[in-house]
Parts: structure tokens; sequence; C-alpha cells
């Protein structure tokens, strides 16, 4: 197998091939693949119905679960242990594999492989139709606090749909915002550099990659934006951007509910990613009130 550098130009196939079986989490569309390609140093083996993707990290070599058709899962993963064996000559190791991919090639009773549920990392669901309307009692603080931003800024506020002529905006939005945190002294600022190189290469590809992006203007000032993709097969829609000034009330609040209303009319599902065991957002995130999880786990062959 020829494993290759990721291209832009791959997206569109691979986005057909990321749907050919059911998988909730995250990585069932391509765009977060290519935000956190330069982090990973992705390299790529691409067939008409089939992609194995090999990454490198701190502690070497590792896999996503194959992408291809369930009934071929078992095939693909023999492949892809084949290769970390006698090419790489390391143990197959896969990170993020989805809970649909282990219980079809069985992977949770095999005694050859040790499986840790990585437990800050899994998805958080919810249902379409609660996080547009925001009904219901359990939701009231979130709709509180759109009120009070629609009447604090009423009149000078306004949703867009954005396209590549506003890439420029996000792209000098997103380096403003990255400099507030590093600033704030995150500990995670290599993830935080990475992921904004990310979201600019796929700014700059954006005729490339699927994706939609929405943006929240004040006085004509781009103050929030965010980015998702689809999964037709789950009828899902992945958040895998939401940015916004976190000096203004409501605003991520608004930026989430609106991105909702104007995208993806058909979806029944929102995935917003994991948490990465962060207090504060997985407060922000349960206040959603979730109705599920994409769980995820990391397989170890055993050596």
């Amino acid at each position: 197998m020829d494993f290759k550098t990721l291209k832009f130009e791959d997206a569109t196939r691979l986005s057909r091939i990321f749907s050919l079986r059911d998988n909730r989490t995250c990585d069932s569309t391509v765009i977060d693949t290519y935000i956190w390609n330069g982090l990973y140093k992705s390299k790529i083996y691409l067939e008409d119905e089939a992609a194995l993707i090999v990454m490198e990290d701190k502690d070497g070599f590792f896999a996503a679960m194959p992408y291809c058709t369930e009934d071929r899962l078992v095939e693909y993963f023999e492949k892809l242990k084949n290769y970390f064996n006698t090419v790489l000559n390391c143990p197959l190791r896969i990170q993020l594999a989805d809970e649909e991919a282990m219980n079809a090639i069985g992977l949770f009773d095999d005694p050859d492989y040790m499986v840790n549920e990585e437990i800050d990392l899994k998805d958080y669901l919810y249902s379409a139709e609660k996080m547009r309307t925001l009904a219901g009692g359990k939701l009231s603080k979130r709709r509180n606090k759109i009120n009070r931003f629609s009447r604090e800024y009423a009149g000078i506020w306004e949703y867009r749909s954005l396209s590549r002529n506003d890439s420029y905006i996000m792209e000098e939005f997103i380096d403003k915002w990255v400099e507030r945190k590093l600033s704030d002294g995150t500990k995670y600022e290599e993830n935080l550099m990475c992921e904004k190189e990310g979201i600019i290469d796929v700014l700059r590809n954006w005729d490339k990659v699927p994706f939609k992006a929405g943006g929240i203007f004040i006085r004509g000032r781009l103050e929030a934006f965010t980015i998702g993709s689809y999964n037709p097969r789950e009828k899902m829609v992945i958040i895998s951007v939401e940015k916004a000034n976190r000096d203004i009330y409501g605003l991520y609040q608004v930026i989430n509910q609106q991105f909702l209303l104007n995208t993806y009319e058909d979806a029944e599902i929102i995935n917003k990613e994991d948490d990465m065991g962060l207090e504060e957002l997985r407060f922000a995130k349960k206040g959603y009130r979730p109705i599920g999880f994409a769980r995820k786990y990391q397989v170890i062959q055993k050596w």
C-alpha cells in the first residue's frame, strides 16, 4: 500500500467514502481530517471505495479506523494491521475508533488487542430540532442569553451565510481569537496554533472541501463564525469550528442557533464534538442537554 500526503483535491471523494457506513463521530466527515492534518502529519491510502489514514504523534504511528463499507471493515483492518507490523515495524494503534466499527470487527472481545474508552474525547450529540428552537424549561438559560443579546444589540446585528469571499475576514478573526487565548495562558498552545493553521488552510481551499459557514456581524464587523459539514447517512451536522468574541454576552448561543436555522435544514442530529476533558467546556456542552454520545476507543495490538 502506498500512503501519500493528504491533498485537498481528494476531499470530495473522501467525503463520499466516509459516509459508506454508520459512524456518528465527528470523524465521519472530512473537515476535521484536514484541519488537524498538520498536527498529525497525515498520510492516506485511497481506493475507490476505501480510505486508510496513518498519522503520527509523540508516541509514534497510529491510524484512524478504516473508512469503507461495513462488510469490508475486517478486510481493511487486517490490511492496516499488516502495514503496521511489516512496513512500520510496530503494533497497530488506532485512536478515536468509533463504537460501530468496534462492534462490527469484534474488537471488544478480541484477546489480541487492548481496548480503552477515550472518555474525554466522546462527541456530544443533540437533537437538531431542540438546538434550533431551544424549546422547553431545561434550555431556558440558553434562550434567556439569546433574548438578552437580541435586546442589547437590536438593529445592529445580523447573521450572514459566509462564502469564499469572506475568507480574509475569517482569517483575521481567527488570528485575533487565538492571540487572545494565548494571552490567557492556555496550556494547549501547540494544538491551538495547529488548529488555526488548519482552519486557514481549509478556508483557502474552500472550493475543494464540502462545508458551510455562517457568521454574526455587529455594526458590520464579524464577531463570531461557525464551520459545519454534513453526514447524509446519519442526517447529522458536525460543528467543527465555533469561535466568538467571548466579551459579548450570549454570542456563542446566538451563532449556534442561527447557523442551524439557516443551514442543513434536513439534519436530525447535531454533533458538537468533544470537551477535551476541560471542565468549563464540559459544563457548556452539558447545558444543551445532549441526547447521547458518540463514544471513541483506543485500540492497541498486543505485540
